[in-house]
Parts: structure tokens; sequence; C-alpha cells
């Protein structure tokens, strides 16, 4: 059973997501929350699995409520979905960098917004491919963009390189280990090892430290 914790201040938004996961079998909302003090106070109580969280709220925003919630060793399994109008803007970057595991908009078909779930709960894709790519170009298109970390790309082993590289496409580990030819498990651990090293609390900071170091870039 995925435990969902709501978090948006707007009662119709909160009230036809919650019609929709309460008509599914595997899925139950344990709370709903207004703004982000209250995702905040409600995540600590309740410990969901999910949080889908709201960018804009009043009192504490999205952003720093995720900052706030993934930063507390008390809540280490609990993932954050953004919920967003806005699509690949600043918000999403701050919520990435805030250590949301993905993130999805809330015009989003119903089918995608369930999938998203239970993506964030086995901590596989990070976003659908399309999506990523989105990610990935308005990433390098900014003029800041980016000095490898020589230091955190040699604690990689070339395998861990390969795989962070075709996370930051969008690939799942079993479309990695297709493409690497090896077991989704033997995936599974590269993927996990490299989150280790670097330092990584999801594959979104894989995706993110891909395109920081240059182990990924637009074209690949």
């Amino acid at each position: 059973m995925i435990r969902v914790l709501l978090a948006d201040d707007q009662a119709l938004i909160r009230s036809g997501i919650r019609a929709l996961l309460d008509a599914e079998d595997d899925i139950t909302v344990v709370a709903e929350a207004t703004d982000g003090n209250e995702a905040v106070a409600l995540a600590t109580r309740h410990r969901p699995d999910v949080v889908l969280m709201d960018v804009q709220m009043p009192r504490l925003d999205g952003i720093e409520a995720t900052r706030r919630i993934v930063a507390d060793p008390l809540l280490p399994d609990v993932q954050v979905v953004m919920l967003t109008n806005y699509g690949v803007d600043e918000y999403v970057w701050g919520a990435l960098r805030a250590g949301a595991c993905g993130f999805v908009l809330k015009d989003t078909e119903p089918a995608d917004l369930l999938h998203a779930l239970h993506v964030a709960v086995d901590g596989d894709a990070l976003l659908s491919p399309a999506l990523t790519r989105r990610l990935i170009s308005e990433f390098v298109a900014r003029p800041q963009a980016t000095r490898p970390d020589t230091e955190a790309v040699q604690r990689l082993t070339n395998r861990e390189r390969e795989v962070v590289a075709l996370v930051a496409t969008g690939m799942s580990n079993d479309e990695i280990a297709a493409q690497m030819v090896i077991s989704p498990m033997t995936a599974k651990t590269h993927v996990s090892r490299a989150m280790t090293k670097i330092g990584a609390r999801d594959r979104a900071g894989l995706v993110v430290f891909a395109f920081q170091t240059g182990l990924a870039t637009a074209n690949d």
C-alpha cells in the first residue's frame, strides 16, 4: 500500500487528486496539508511513502517544505513529488536541488500521476524520457552550467559513470540493463553505488550530477 500525503492550498485540486487516489486499491491518502508548514508537520507525524507537494503555497512554499522533509533524518524514506502548473522552469530546478525525486504537471493524465507515485516508491526512473529531455535542454542552455567535479567523478568506476549517464536520459533500471547487456539487479546495484559515492539521495540527484559534471550532455 502506497501512503500519500497531499499538500496543496487549493481545496479543489486536493479533492480531485484524492478522489483519483482513493479509487486505487494500492494507494491511500493519509493526510492533506494546505501549506508548507502543515506538509512538514504531517510528514513527520504520518511518515508517508510519497508527498505530492504543490510548489507555491502560503506560509511556506513547497520547495522549502521539501528541503526540510528531505533533510529530516527521521524521514529517510519519504519521497517528494512536486506538483506544478509551470512545466520545466526555475521552480523545477529548485525542487530537484531541494531533494524532490521528480515532478508532475497538474494537468497531467490520471494514469501518469498514478505512474509517478509508483515510480517514486520504487526509486526507479526519475521522469518520463520526454520530460527529462526538456529538463536537460533547459539545464545545458544556462550560461552558468557547469564545471566538472573531477574528484567526485573519479570516485565512480567506468561502469558506474556509464550508468549515471543513462539515468540522466530517463532510463529505468530495466532499460539500462538492456542497453548495457547486464541484469536488472546489476544495473540497480550500479545505480545504488553511484548514489552512495556522490552522496545523492535519489535518481534526481544523479541526473543533476551527470549534467553538472559533463557525464551526460543534451546530445546523448
